[in-house]
C-alpha cells in the first residue's frame, strides 16, 4: 500500500520535529517535506507535490491561509488541513474559504492527528469537534429557521449526518451507532454522492441551509 504523502508548513522547530515524528509513527503515512514558512513550500510543493499539507496559520511573511489560496491553483490535487491554535471565527471562515478541507486544532492528539489526515485522504473533513460546532452553528444563524434538507438520504445516512453537525469524529459515530469506522465512511462517501459535494462543510451546507 502506497503511503500518503503528508507535509507539514509550521515556523516552530520543536513542533514542526513533533509532527513529522508523529505523521512518520504511522505505517500509512509517510512525511519527508517539512517548511519553516509558506514561501518555501510555495516554490517546492509545486514540483515535489504531496496529498495532504498541514498548514500553520500564523507564520513568518505569508500566512497560512493566503498560502493555501495560492496552492490550491498550482497544486489542485493536494488537500489542506489547518493545524493551528486559533480557535475564532474569523481564521475559521477564511481558511475555509481559501480552500482547507479541514480544521484541527494544535492540542489535538498523536492520535487524533494521525486519523484526521487518513480522514481528509479518504473524502473527508475532519475538524476538532469544537470547530464543527461553530461552523454549523454559522450555517444555522444565516439561514431562515426551516427543517433540514435530507434529500433522499437514507434513515442511517441522516444519523450519520446528523453526527457530523454535532462535530463527531468517524470512530464515535460507529460507536454511537454501532457500526464499524469503514462503514461510516462508506456511507459518508454515499452521502457526498448523492449531495454532489465533496467534504462535510459543503454537505452541511447544503442540508442545513
Amino acid at each position: 500500500m502506497t503511503p500518503i504523502k503528508v507535509s507539514i508548513v509550521e515556523d516552530n522547530h520543536d513542533i514542526r520535529g513533533g509532527l513529522k515524528m508523529i505523521i512518520n509513527s504511522s505505517h500509512e503515512l509517510l512525511c519527508e517535506q517539512v517548511y519553516s514558512n509558506a514561501e518555501d513550500a510555495l516554490k517546492d510543493l509545486i514540483v515535489n507535490e504531496c496529498d495532504v499539507v498541514l498548514m500553520d496559520i500564523d507564520l513568518p511573511g505569508m500566512n497560512g491561509i493566503e498560502a493555501i489560496k495560492k496552492l490550491k491553483q498550482s497544486c489542485p490535487q493536494t488537500q489542506f488541513m489547518m493545524l493551528t491554535v486559533y480557535e475564532d471565527d474569523e481564521m475559521i471562515f477564511k481558511s475555509l474559504q481559501a480552500g482547507a478541507i479541514g480544521y484541527l486544532l494544535k492540542k489535538s492528539s498523536a492520535t487524533q492527528i494521525v486519523q484526521a489526515v487518513m480522514d481528509l485522504h479518504q473524502g473527508g473533513s475532519p475538524m476538532s469537534p469544537g470547530i464543527a460546532r461553530k461552523v454549523l452553528n454559522a450555517f444555522t444563524s444565516q439561514a431562515p429557521k426551516q427543517e433540514p434538507n435530507y434529500q433522499d438520504l437514507s434513515e442511517r445516512e441522516k444519523e450519520i449526518v446528523n453526527g457530523l453537525a454535532l462535530g463527531y469524529r468517524y470512530k464515535e459515530i460507529a460507536d454511537n451507532l454501532n457500526i464499524s469506522p469503514e462503514t461510516v465512511r462508506t456511507h459518508i462517501r454515499n452521502i457526498y454522492q448523492k449531495l454532489h459535494v465533496q467534504s462535510r462543510t459543503d454537505a452541511l451546507n447544503k442540508i442545513f441551509r
